[in-house]
C-alpha cells in the first residue's frame, strides 16, 4: 500500500515558520481559478475492527486515527497489521485531554500516559499523537465575540482579554498564564520520547477556554522551537472565535494534521452549534484555498458520525476539490 508521509520540516524551516506566524494573514490567497497544488488524504477516527476497516476502505478512505491511546506497542502493531492488510494506514493516535495544570501528580500521570501513546503511535506507524494539554473553567470569562486579546510574545502571558478594564477577568488571565507554564513544562518532558519514537506531539485547539485566538495559539506552538511539537488544527472547533481560514493562514506550516467537522453560527454570528459536515457556516472553498496556500499536504480526519462512511467520503471529496 502507498505510505503517505507527513511533511517534515527542518529546524531552520520550523524557526522561519514560527517567526512568520504573526504575518500569516498577509499571505497571498489564490484566485478561485488557480489549480490546487496540495494533496489531501481522507481519514476517519475510531477503533474499527477488521470488518469496519474494510467498509471504510471501500467507501474511499485511505486511513484513520486511532481513538484510544493506551495500548501497548504489541497491541498497536497487531492493529496496524490488520489495517495494512486492507490498504489503510493508522496515521495518528488521539490522546485527547491532559491535566497538566492540575498539580504535580496530575502532570506526572499525563506525561506518563502520553509517553505510552507516543510509543503506541510508533508501533502503529503513525507520525502524530493528538494532545490537548489541559483545560480551564474559570468564570467569568469573556464571550467569544468579546475577546480582544493582547499578549506578551516572549512569555505567552495575557496582557488583556477585552478592550478597556480587565479587572473582572483577572482570575481567567491568571489561570491561562498558569496553563501556559504547565503546558510548556509537560511538553518539554515529552520531547525526548517524541524524538526517540519519531512521533510528533500535535497540540490541538479545542473547547478548553485556552488559546482562543489564532495568534495566541500559534505563539504557544512556535514557542517550543522544535520540529517535534506542532499543531493539530480542528477546522470546526474554533469557528466561534475566528473563521477557520484565518486560523490556517496564521498557524501556517505549524499545522501537521487537521480534523474536519462543521459548525453553524447563530444568525447574529454569536455562538452556535456543531452540525453535519457541509451543512454549517464554514466556507469550505476558502478553507481549501487556505490549506493550499500554506502548502499543507496531509490528512483530513472526519470527527463526526452522523452519516455513512460513503456519504462522508463524497462530502470530503467536494472539500478536497475546493467546492
Amino acid at each position: 500500500m502507498p505510505k503517505f508521509q507527513t511533511s517534515r520540516i527542518t529546524r531552520r524551516e520550523f524557526l522561519a515558520a514560527s517567526a512568520a506566524v504573526g504575518t500569516g494573514l498577509a499571505m497571498a490567497r489564490q484566485s478561485e481559478a488557480a489549480p490546487l497544488k496540495t494533496t489531501l488524504h481522507k481519514a476517519l477516527i475510531g477503533t474499527p475492527n477488521l470488518a469496519v476497516m474494510e467498509q471504510w476502505k471501500t467507501a474511499g478512505f485511505e486511513g484513520f486515527e486511532w481513538g484510544k491511546p493506551r495500548l501497548s506497542p504489541k497491541e498497536a502493531a497487531h492493529i496496524r497489521q490488520r489495517a495494512e492488510s486492507v490498504g489503510l494506514r493508522v496515521h495518528s493516535v488521539m490522546f485527547g485531554w491532559g491535566n497538566v495544570n492540575q498539580g504535580d501528580a496530575a502532570m506526572a500521570k499525563t506525561v506518563a500516559d502520553m509517553e505510552t501513546a507516543l510509543r503506541a503511535a510508533e508501533a502503529f506507524g503513525a507520525d502524530t499523537v493528538l494532545f490537548v494539554p489541559c483545560r480551564i473553567d474559570v468564570q467569568p470569562m469573556p464571550e467569544p465575540w468579546q475577546f480582544d486579546i493582547r499578549f506578551d510574545e516572549k512569555t505567552g502571558y495575557l496582557k488583556q482579554v477585552v478592550a478597556g478594564d480587565n479587572s473582572r477577568y483577572q482570575k481567567y488571565i491568571q489561570a491561562h498564564d498558569h496553563a501556559v507554564d504547565a503546558t510548556r513544562q509537560a511538553v518539554r518532558k515529552l520531547i525526548p520520547t517524541a524524538e526517540k519514537t519519531n512521533v510528533i506531539i500535535a497540540l490541538e485547539n479545542v473547547w478548553n477556554n485556552l488559546w482562543v485566538k489564532p495568534q495566541l495559539a500559534a505563539n504557544l506552538v512556535a514557542s517550543f522551537n522544535h520540529p517535534w511539537v506542532r499543531a493539530y488544527f480542528d477546522i470546526g472547533n474554533h469557528v466561534k472565535y475566528a473563521p477557520p481560514q484565518e486560523w490556517i493562514h496564521t498557524l501556517g506550516r505549524l499545522i501537521v494534521k487537521c480534523h474536519v467537522k462543521d459548525f453553524k453560527l447563530n444568525p447574529n454570528g454569536h455562538g452556535g452549534r456543531f452540525c453535519t459536515l457541509r451543512e454549517g457556516s464554514i466556507d469550505w472553498p476558502a478553507v481549501r484555498m487556505a490549506l493550499d496556500a500554506i502548502g499543507y499536504n496531509g490528512w483530513l480526519s472526519i470527527e463526526e458520525n452522523n452519516l455513512t462512511p460513503r456519504e462522508y467520503s463524497k462530502r470530503l471529496d467536494l472539500i478536497i476539490a475546493g467546492k
